[in-house]
């Protein structure tokens, strides 16, 4: 097809809106750019599928994800913006809808709205709960129908105050795809209490996800961390510059046996994500005059702190080829031995990534990332997740994943699937949570059978979207990623398990 053909086929879809018409015309120019230059090995490693710049564009002129500091913007308003600093509630509120629409990302949507409560609190102050309820209310409809995309995140906790618990009771309410929602959890900080508030909250609308604060915020330095996007770990102030990933499945594919796995294949395929890496951070720093924006010159972000993603993908086909190379009958997520390689193999991942210097990165290194999948994967398993439609019971599932999130800083996820009867005993689902980050667990994320609004990767879809998409269209852009999931990736065959009373914390350490 010719790129007019294209462009015509584009602008005669009566699915899309004059919005999406629009993103999707400038992603088509973005296309037709020369890429930026590397060698034929990694030009030939990207054609095999094995590595993936992540259709970021050929000439990268923003970052993948950018978390700029909030609440130095609302301390001291914006020059460019034309802002002072905001006095009350309402004008914090309209300061911070002002700055989103210029906070760009990979979607050209802000992927990072902000610690919420931390940021609303000082200006909530006076102001009555009723009060406080509408007002929020209205802030977080505006943000679905203004910027209707699920992967624009809001993280709130690890304290307990107001803004934090009415955001909790808004988004159990209206059960929006976006945005969507980290709840961070510290157990020297957050009450019990408001950890079953928000655990029963993912029996109702599969969200929020629950972060491990501690565990995050020892990746980083004072400054801070965000959650954005789907659960991706970043520096506060900073991003992620690009996300590359590697298909560890097709990895695993030419290597001859574990040895030459470890040995050969994985280091080769390496270095060839580093000089991928490189190239795409080079143009973004050096030619696209992103860092010269009002973002940088305000002291909302600092270039020093973004960070390349180094990403994986395909865990568990990588360690069940292996395997079979090996002769061994062993299948990931179900067997000790299996189990150990792909430990190993997150093992040595870490260690190159730590030991490997980059030019533009957070202390000079590239940042490990389970990649959650995009809708074109087939046949296999995004980030180091069990295959979908096999995954064991929940304790099993989360005794089997919880070793490989110590390696993982920019953020790992696995979604457990829970039947429909946990509505009717949400204390399963708040002790199955507290056992999973007592075992180190980075994240607990969960849906729920029966809910219309389900997590596909991370983001957020509802069903009821998806079976009218393809005469319809949806007002949502990531709608039509989750309807390619649901079709290409089998997400819709996660196997819901009951979650009963015996999975509390001791139960999942094994005491």
């Amino acid at each position: 097809m010719t790129i007019q053909a294209k462009l015509h086929q584009i602008v005669t879809d009566p699915t899309l809106t004059p919005k999406q018409k629009s993103s999707y015309l400038a992603l088509e120019a973005d296309a037709s750019l020369p890429n930026v230059p590397v060698t034929y090995a990694v030009k030939a490693a990207m054609d095999e599928g094995i590595i993936c710049d992540m259709f970021e564009g050929n000439a990268p002129f923003k970052p993948r994800y950018v978390l700029p500091d909030y609440a130095k913007y609302l301390q001291q308003g914006s020059r460019y913006l034309e802002l002072s600093a905001p006095k009350d509630l309402d004008e914090a509120i309209n300061a911070l809808t002002i700055i989103y629409h210029h906070v760009p990302s990979v979607t050209n949507i802000p992927v990072y709205l902000g610690p919420l409560d931390d940021l609303l609190m000082p200006f909530a102050e006076g102001v009555d709960e009723d009060t406080l309820y509408r007002k929020l209310k209205l802030f977080w409809i505006m943000l679905d129908r203004t910027l209707p995309d699920a992967f624009m995140h809001v993280n709130i906790g690890p304290t307990d105050n107001i803004v934090c618990r009415t955001i909790l009771r808004i988004d159990a309410e209206l059960k929006q795809v976006a945005p969507n929602l980290t709840f961070m959890y510290d157990p020297t900080v957050t009450p019990d209490e408001l950890l079953r508030i928000a655990t029963k909250n993912i029996c109702e609308c599969s969200k929020p996800h629950i972060a491990n604060y501690p565990v995050h915020a020892n990746t980083y330095d004072e400054k801070g961390f965000g959650i954005v996007s789907c659960y991706n770990s970043l520096p506060l102030a900073g991003g992620a510059n690009t996300l590359v990933r590697m298909n560890l499945k097709e990895v695993a594919l030419k290597a001859q046996s574990q040895e030459d796995f470890f040995s050969k294949a994985l280091p080769h395929y390496a270095s060839l994500m580093y000089e991928l890496i490189e190239a795409r951070s080079a143009f973004l720093h050096q030619d696209s005059h992103f860092f010269d924006s009002f973002l940088v010159d305000e002291q909302l972000i600092d270039e020093s702190r973004f960070a390349p993603m180094f990403g994986i993908y395909g865990m568990a086909e990588a360690v069940n080829i292996l395997l079979e190379k090996d002769q061994v009958q062993a299948s990931y997520g179900h067997d000790e031995v299996a189990n150990k390689l792909g430990y190993q193999i997150s093992s040595a991942l870490n260690k190159i990534v730590k030991t490997t210097p980059v030019t533009y990165g957070y202390n000079d290194r590239a940042l490990l990332h389970a990649q959650g999948g995009i809708s074109l994967d087939l046949d296999v398993t995004p980030g180091v997740r069990i295959p979908y439609g096999t995954e064991p019971d929940p304790v099993s599932h989360i005794q089997a994943l919880a070793e490989h999130h110590q390696y993982y800083t920019s953020g790992i996820s696995d979604i457990i699937t829970i039947d429909e009867t946990v509505k009717s005993n949400p204390e399963a689902m708040y002790q199955l949570c507290k056992g999973a980050l007592s075992l180190g667990m980075r994240e607990f994320t969960a849906n729920v059978d029966s809910n219309d609004l389900i997590r596909v990767t991370g983001y957020m879809i509802k069903l009821s979207d998806i079976a009218k998409f393809k005469e319809n269209g949806s007002r949502t852009n990531t709608t039509g990623l989750g309807a390619e999931a649901a079709s290409n990736t089998g997400i819709l065959n996660r196997k819901p398990r009951v979650a009963s009373h015996e999975q509390s914390p001791c139960y999942c350490n094994g005491q």
